[in-house]
């Protein structure tokens, strides 16, 4: 595509150059600009894309899309723009010709179930013999060959890329986790979404957001761009968790027409009658139209609000309800989500991704629907993230807890130590055990596991790493787990 048809879908530019160039490509990295590439300046929090320009230059790019001028850059037309992350996000979506126009794309937000909802969907498109895409935090899937990617919402350009890409295998239905730090910084500009769902809102992030309100308005941002209108061939629904309060105010955000699933309160797509044991989950499907029983591999309440949104996207995009019954029954689970490491031991060994005071309390209250022995937990808190939130963990663990051991979780640039001091400030009344070493925590805890007792590892779930300091070192808590077992 010629430079000049590019660009001219911005509304505001300038330059002093010809744009008669041809761009193959649009890159952000300096590193992979090459020929015919229009490098993309993005000043981020530790980079400034403008000091990578020269080197893309070197590298071959045809030419820069920058915010200011760059007097040292003279053989390739410069473009100035007042904000590059924006105009990025117009010219991928131009460049790869609209995929997401082209597909049946869900969104999910929410604090806590992205993933397992986003999974249980691409799951159920999957086993009707539908073409699927998915983008999330574990990986990129494209027709069931996995991808790595670096956020739980990448960039508008790799976005659109991988659209187009699921357009080139004739992808049919995609989902994909939307982050609410995707939502604020405009990561999801372009994509079009059919069905936006909400899964729950508590606290997290605040170390990006600052307070609750603004975290709220950034997830509320996925309903309010679902668009305005009820005509056209495409059209927009949001899906609700009516037990939830921030769907009042996504209610008024949205224009779109709205479904609502719940427990507690009445909502359109309901659970009733739920039982809960230690290998499975029980409950009524609810619909406008019929009930059916349900028996989940799955284990907890919060399972059963993953599924009942997974239900309500599948069915407003015509699945059969018993075609999506059918695929809830057989699925075991999602990586890392309360995921089981069974070595043959008398014990349960659970790990879970919970890193937020409510996936927490949720997972260790449906640890205690159906533990017989002692409940112990691992537990630490992510460096570098939202502080205000350990000493929240650090209560829920030894409130659901008979034994809490407080250990590490990422740390990062973060003293361990300092971590766990902010932890420890929330249960000076409560007996717990700190071990700064994570993998000494885990061992710890399967030594004391007898038979019978539950032991939950939470905070890093699907995470084969551990990162202290700039290092990202190999650490898997299942694998740690099950070593620990088999050394046992």
């Amino acid at each position: 595509m010629e430079l000049k048809t590019l660009v001219n879908h911005l509304i505001n530019y300038k330059t002093d150059d010809e744009m008669n160039v041809e761009i193959t490509s649009i890159e952000m990295d300096s590193r992979t600009a090459g020929p015919g590439s229009l490098f993309v300046c993005i000043e981020g929090y530790t980079v400034d894309g403008h000091d990578y320009a020269r080197q893309a230059v070197e590298n071959g790019a045809a030419a820069i899309l920058a915010e200011k001028p760059l007097e040292e850059i003279d053989s390739v037309p410069v473009v100035i723009v007042n904000d590059t992350k924006r105009s990025l996000a117009v010219l991928a979506n131009v460049f790869y010709d609209h995929p997401t126009t082209k597909l049946h794309l869900i969104g999910v937000t929410g604090t806590n179930g992205k993933t397992t909802t986003s999974h249980l969907i691409e799951q159920i498109f999957a086993d009707t013999g539908k073409r699927t895409g998915m983008i999330g935090t574990i990986d990129m899937k494209i027709n069931g060959v996995s991808h790595k990617v670096t956020n739980t919402t990448p960039e508008s350009l790799f976005l659109q890329k991988a659209f187009k890409e699921m357009n080139d295998q004739k992808v049919e239905a995609a989902v994909m986790e939307v982050s609410s730090h995707a939502l604020d910084m405009g990561r999801v500009r372009g994509c079009d979404y059919d069905i936006a769902v909400f899964t729950n809102f508590t606290q997290d992030h605040l170390d990006y957001h600052k307070d609750m309100e603004t975290y709220l308005r950034a997830k509320g941002l996925l309903f309010a761009q679902l668009g305005n209108t009820y005509a056209g061939k495409k059209e927009k629904i949001a899906i609700l968790n009516r037990d939830d309060n921030a769907s009042k105010e996504f209610e008024k955000m949205t224009a779109a027409q709205i479904l609502t699933y719940g427990i507690e309160q009445k909502s359109d797509i309901m659970a009733k009658d739920i039982k809960v044991t230690g290998k499975g989950t029980n409950f009524t499907l609810v619909t406008p139209f019929e009930e059916k029983q349900v028996s989940l591999k799955l284990v907890g309440k919060f399972s059963v609000y993953n599924v009942l949104a997974a239900v309500s996207a599948t069915l407003l995009s015509g699945i059969p309800i018993d075609s999506i019954i059918r695929t809830m029954e057989n699925v075991k689970g999602v990586p890392g989500r309360f995921e089981t490491v069974d070595e043959g031991q008398s014990f349960t060994v659970i790990v879970d991704y919970a890193h937020t005071p409510d996936s927490l309390e949720n997972a260790l209250d449906t640890v205690k629907e159906f533990a017989v022995g002692k409940v112990i937990s691992v537990v630490g808190c992510g460096g570098d993230r939202d502080r205000t939130k350990r000493p929240l963990m650090a209560k829920i663990a030894t409130e659901y807890s008979d034994i809490a051991i407080f250990t590490s979780d990422n740390p990062r640039t973060e003293d361990p130590e300092a971590i766990l001091k902010d932890m420890q400030a929330g249960v000076e009344d409560r007996e717990y055990k700190v071990i700064t070493d994570r993998r000494d925590a885990i061992n710890y805890a399967v030594n004391l596991a007898e038979e019978n007792d539950i032991i939950l590892i939470a905070g890093k779930g699907h995470e084969t790493y551990q990162i202290i300091g700039k290092d990202v070192l190999d650490f898997d808590d299942r694998k740690v787990a099950a070593e620990a077992i088999g050394a046992k």
